[in-house]
């Protein structure tokens, strides 16, 4: 409507300068007097008359002063005679100059114009009008086609490859032979063979679903169609549906192709769980994706890729055979595929001699892809920030600290007190992980506040680790607990500081109880836990078990702590000179690298396992 009103103002601003533009070209530049044709001849007879224009019937009269007037003559007779037959002097006559120009009627056409104009605007408007139900009729008729994001061969977007993506060897290998089925099909067809046609990759958020999907369609040359599961459902019924229907038409008209749809747990959720029914909107949405699926020929090659970070909600019907039936996953890199990575991001930008990627790998355990590559993006603002022409290795170490904990907090300044109570924390954590086996190296010990953390320890492991061991977690909870143990041991009391560290050590005690069986209860699972599908939370926990082995639990939870709690008491108060020394070394310096802290504490031990990256307080 906005636009309607905006069009018919420009029309009418049109009209006013036409209308403006005539007057000012058909209006006269000089008042001209009109004269009869006896006033004509006396003042020729005078001599005062210098030139005559003759158009059609009107005289244009120019005088010998350069005064103008305007006349008209007899129409029956020529203008000589008339002016002959009012007492011209025939030989005064000959001293005018006479000319004849034809008769021009602009003022008559423009005139019709202008009369016209109106009608001519309405008749725009009108049309315009027409034009827009049509535009909003037409509209309303594609409001059920698919608008995927084409990428291929007729793009000129960046092509991303196999070489691009960095690790993921096993996946690639799984992936190749769907490259090679799409450039020769026939290769596999002649044989009986029947390449599957539902490829899902599931994978923790950032780990190159969607660039190994499109390095897929690159490798192979052929389109590719991405959309996201969230792009099919809208606000009226049946429009879901519609554009999976287009979607596939639309892909199978351009074969060999690909279709990728990303977040397929969006629409794919287990069935019947909603509200609505049978007639959920979602619930129509993924009934089409499993009909279409089930509608290619033998020969089609046309390839439908998803990718999902919670396949557990997805529905059965999904993941039989003959639909999503071949599962690739996609871990977290490991180091050796983590400097990989750092070196793909580092392509084109100017690095430091002094920059060791393998150093940033290993201080990066459980990023992935797209994490470092905030890390290298990070890394290069800090070296533009500080007007670096190369981006050297304390700007990536810091970019580190940045992605896992936030900012530096400069302008939160802490007084004395607080200072010294989140010395004695951070001290507290890195001494009692140093003084026990089974733990992580210490990296790095800081009282500056980052993000929400007034203070972090920094500690990475020195090989990747799948599993963990009940020591490993037991010896976990009491590095959580040093820090709430040397506040205490030195101030008496305790603060809220610890209560980030309370919360994780009381999960882990949790988890050792009900789900991993490493507690005296033995090894039994308790609890089911249960989620809305619609929501994909938990909300409760199905109790499979009775009160009484409720309170066991609860009893055998709070035994672990206080466990973790005598353990971490006992190394702080037998090493309470080097926590002192720690403490006071924080305090004056605010960062203690791994140097000086194997220094300060005395020898250096070797650590196996892998568990949390830092250990922060909150103030």
């Amino acid at each position: 409507m906005k636009d309607l009103i905006k069009n018919f103002l420009i029309i009418i601003v049109i009209f006013l300068v036409i209308s403006s533009l005539f007057a000012l070209v058909s209006g006269p530049f000089e008042e001209r007097k009109e004269i009869s044709l006896t006033q004509l001849a006396r003042d020729i007879n005078e001599e005062k008359v210098k030139e005559i224009v003759v158009i059609g019937d009107e005289l244009l009269i120019t005088y010998r002063d350069q005064s103008k007037a305007i006349s008209r003559k007899e129409k029956e007779l020529a203008l000589t005679q008339s002016l002959l037959n009012y007492g011209l002097q025939k030989e005064e006559l000959l001293k005018v100059d006479i000319r004849e120009r034809k008769e021009a009627n602009y003022g008559t056409w423009v005139s019709q114009i202008l009369l016209a104009l109106p009608l001519i605007l309405f008749i725009v408007f009108f049309w315009m009008i027409f034009r827009r139900a049509k535009t909003g009729a037409m509209e309303a008729l594609s409001f059920t086609k698919a608008r995927p994001r084409l990428f291929g061969v007729d793009t000129k977007k960046e092509k991303i490859t196999f070489e691009d993506v960095g690790g993921l060897k096993e996946a690639k290998e799984e992936l190749k032979e769907v490259v090679e089925f799409l450039k020769t099909p026939t290769k596999f067809l002649k044989i009986g063979a029947k390449i599957p046609r539902g490829i899902l990759l599931v994978g923790p958020p950032g780990t190159g679903k969607t660039l190994l999907a499109r390095a897929v369609a690159n490798e192979a040359g052929v389109p590719f169609f991405s959309i996201s599961g969230s792009e099919f459902i809208e606000l009226f019924v049946g429009v879901g549906a519609g554009r999976v229907r287009s979607l596939f038409e639309t892909a199978k008209k351009h074969q060999p192709s690909i279709i990728f749809i990303d977040e397929l747990d969006a629409i794919g959720r287990v069935r019947g769980a909603g509200i609505g029914g049978g007639h959920d909107e979602r619930e129509q949405t993924l009934n089409q994706i499993l009909v279409e699926l089930d509608g290619f020929e033998k020969d089609a090659t046309c390839i439908v890729m998803a990718a999902t970070n919670r396949p557990d909600i997805l529905d059965p019907a999904l993941l039989r055979p003959g639909r999503f039936d071949r599962r690739i996953v996609l871990d977290l890199p490991d180091i050796k595929e983590r400097e990989k990575i750092l070196k793909i991001h580092c392509k084109g930008k100017p690095l430091a001699p002094d920059v060791d990627l393998r150093e940033v790998a290993e201080r990066t355990p459980g990023f992935s892809g797209a994490d470092l590559a905030n890390v290298v993006n990070e890394a290069a603002i800090l070296a533009a920030r500080r007007n670096k022409t190369q981006i050297y290795q304390t700007e990536f170490l810091e970019s580190i600290e940045k992605v896992l904990l936030g900012p530096e907090r400069k302008s939160h300044i802490l007084t004395k007190k607080e200072k010294e109570i989140a010395a004695y924390h951070e001290a507290g954590h890195a001494l009692v992980s140093a003084m026990l086996p089974n733990t992580e190296p210490v990296r790095k010990i800081s009282i500056i506040a980052r993000g929400m953390a007034a203070g972090y320890t920094l500690k990475t492991p020195k090989e990747e680790r799948r599993l963990k061991t009940k020591s490993e977690f037991l010896s976990e909870m009491a590095v959580l607990l040093g820090g709430y143990v040397a506040e205490d041991i030195k101030f008496k009391e305790i603060t809220t500081g610890a209560s980030s560290d309370l919360e994780k050590a009381s999960e882990i005690a949790r988890k050792l109880v009900k789900e991993y069986g490493m507690s005296s209860l033995g090894p039994i699972s308790f609890g089911k836990r249960e989620q809305l599908v619609f929501l994909g939370k938990e909300i409760s926990e199905q109790r499979n078990y009775s009160e009484k082995v409720a309170t066991q639990i609860d009893k055998e939870v709070a035994r672990l702590l206080r466990q973790a709690e005598k353990k971490a008491r006992r190394i702080l108060t037998k090493n309470r000179k080097i926590l002192e020394k720690l403490a006071q070394t924080l305090i004056k310096k605010e960062t203690i690298e791994k140097e000086e802290f194997e220094k300060i504490v005395g020898k250096k031990k070797t650590k196996k396992s892998k568990t949390k990256r830092a250990h922060s307080s909150v103030g």
